[in-house]
C-alpha cells in the first residue's frame, strides 16, 4: 500500500474489542526505528534541541488509520 504519510508505524494487532459502534484495536509497534518530526525553527530553538538529546515524540491526531 502506498501512502503519502511520512510516518507509518508497523506492528501486529494484539487485541480487538468490538463495541456496538466502535472498535478498540491494540497494535504492538515494532518499527520504524526513526520518526520524522517537522517543527518550526522557533520551537526547535526554544527547546534547545540538539543531536544526542533524549526526547519524547508525542503524536497529536484526531484519527488513526489502519491499513492491511
Amino acid at each position: 500500500m502506498n501512502l503519502s504519510a511520512r510516518n507509518q508505524l508497523n506492528g501486529k494487532i494484539t487485541n480487538v474489542e468490538l463495541g456496538a459502534v466502535m472498535a478498540n484495536i491494540k497494535i504492538e509497534v515494532s518499527e520504524p526505528n526513526v520518526i520524522t518530526a517537522v517543527i518550526t525553527k522557533d520551537s526547535a530553538e526554544k527547546l534547545g534541541l540538539a543531536e544526542g538529546d533524549d526526547v519524547t515524540a508525542i503524536i497529536k491526531s484526531t484519527e488513526v488509520i489502519i491499513g492491511k
